[in-house]
């Protein structure tokens, strides 16, 4: 933790602490670009020992935050995101070493060939420099962001929000043993000590300590940050995340797919909010993986088509084919076929997740192809669109921008190629 102490929220006195805490980091992200693999896999293998050794402290703590926004009135869903467990602890835990067994970008050198002047020209990975992550509830993403940004040569500016500054602060010290028992500097990761807002506005201001910022949250932040902003930023808005079922889809895994793409958690980016079905298999396809839902006590609406067959299914809006619900409401169309599925998908969509459920390879490959999505699967759950399940050891955040970085932003997001000449003596002529 940077050490300046502010006496009281003022904005100068904050402005003061940021400045102090980009000027730390600066320093640190180059001490980290130098790092070797073997100094930044102990500094991960630390804080996953930390973390295990500290489960009952981090419990506690976030139990603290838990009992505030059940007081503040919080729904079930919120307080999901917010809540750790033994078991969400050991998948920070497990992904902090999956990132320490990833191979390190940093150095690697691609693309050499030689030009007819005789130099040759290649490029080699380089971190970033310092990225600023502003997130909401997820105690997780303190780990997960330090971890990645350790191992990808960066330093770290973290900014969780107030709702869970306990847990967030916890989880930060468990960080700073490990990287210092590794001989690295603590202020390679910082948690932003206020829970002022302020804070936010000169993060994403401090062009001249910070490169990049990534927003993880609610809608109203990132549109915030994105806006404000006068750095880069590494952004996605909202998931608003399809499951398509082809007619000719095998029903019972259809339904196993688009049950888990809902149900499995609510709360998450990447759970399905619109379910497509083709005409000719609805009838077949709805009514069973409806009741599935109506156990489940999630509330679908549709459209005329998939109201005359199931049930108690409200009236899907306009409104509701562009929601990202994060709770358990379900909005059902029925499609003519795989072109108005991809046509609704093309209009309605965030460029998040979205999947096709059919046998046929041709489909299969043109819904790849035509589907414009970070994510785009064939029979399987957009549950899947997550780093952890890509073997990217965890995530940063999940990028539907086109540059740099899409999809979920793992070690080659956080990093930047730099060309490099390799020459004996050449000059141009």
């Amino acid at each position: 933790m940077h050490p300046f102490i502010f006496k009281e929220h003022t904005m100068n006195n904050i402005r003061e602490y940021m400045q102090g805490v980009g000027q730390a980091a600066r320093a640190a992200s180059r001490i980290m670009a130098l790092a070797d693999t073997a100094t930044k896999n102990r500094a991960l293998t630390e804080i996953a020992t930390a973390l295990q050794h500290q489960t009952a402290l981090l419990l506690a703590a976030n139990a603290k935050d838990v009992a505030t926004a059940r007081n503040d009135g919080w729904d079930d869903a919120s307080v999901d995101r917010l809540t750790l467990t033994e078991k969400t602890i050991g998948s920070m835990v497990e992904g902090l070493l999956q990132i320490a067994r990833l191979p390190d970008l940093i150095g690697s050198i691609s693309d050499m060939n030689y030009r007819p002047s005789g130099i040759q020209v290649g490029k080699m990975r380089v971190p970033l420099g310092v990225i600023g992550i502003i997130y909401e509830s997820r105690p997780n993403v303190t780990a997960d962001a330090a971890g990645l940004c350790l191992k990808s040569g960066n330093a770290a500016i973290l900014r969780g929000g107030s709702e869970a500054i306990h847990s967030n602060q916890a989880i930060a010290a468990c960080v700073h043993t490990g990287l210092r028992i590794a001989g690295l500097p603590e202020t390679a990761v910082q948690v932003v000590a206020t829970t002022d807002r302020a804070a936010v506005g000169e993060l994403i201001t401090m062009k001249e300590y910070v490169d990049v910022i990534v927003p993880r949250g609610g809608k109203g932040l990132i549109e915030r940050v994105s806006e404000d902003a006068r750095i880069p930023v590494i952004k996605h808005l909202h998931g608003v995340c399809h499951v398509y079922i082809d007619d000719e889809a095998d029903i019972e895994k259809a339904i196993r797919i688009a049950d888990n793409a809902k149900t499995h958690r609510y709360a998450v980016c990447n759970a399905m909010e619109t379910l497509l079905v083709a005409q000719s298999v609805a009838a077949k396809v709805l009514p069973k993986l409806c009741k599935i839902y109506l156990e489940k006590n999630v509330e679908l609406r549709g459209d005329e088509a998939a109201r005359t067959l199931v049930a108690h299914m409200k009236v899907a809006t306009e409104e509701d084919w562009h929601t990202e619900y994060l709770e358990p409401i379900l909005a059902v169309r029925v499609v003519a076929g795989m072109d108005e599925a991809i046509a609704h998908i093309g209009t309605y969509g965030s460029q998040h997740t979205d999947s096709i459920v059919t046998e046929n390879y041709t489909k299969a490959m043109r819904f790849l192809r035509e589907v414009d999505s970070s994510s785009v699967m064939v029979n399987a759950s957009t549950r899947f669109a997550d780093g952890f399940e890509y073997g990217l050891g965890a995530e940063i955040g999940i990028s539907t921008d086109k540059i740099h970085a899409r999809g979920p932003v793992g070690l080659e997001g956080l990093t930047s190629q730099k060309y490099i000449v390799l020459g004996n003596g050449q000059i141009r002529n």
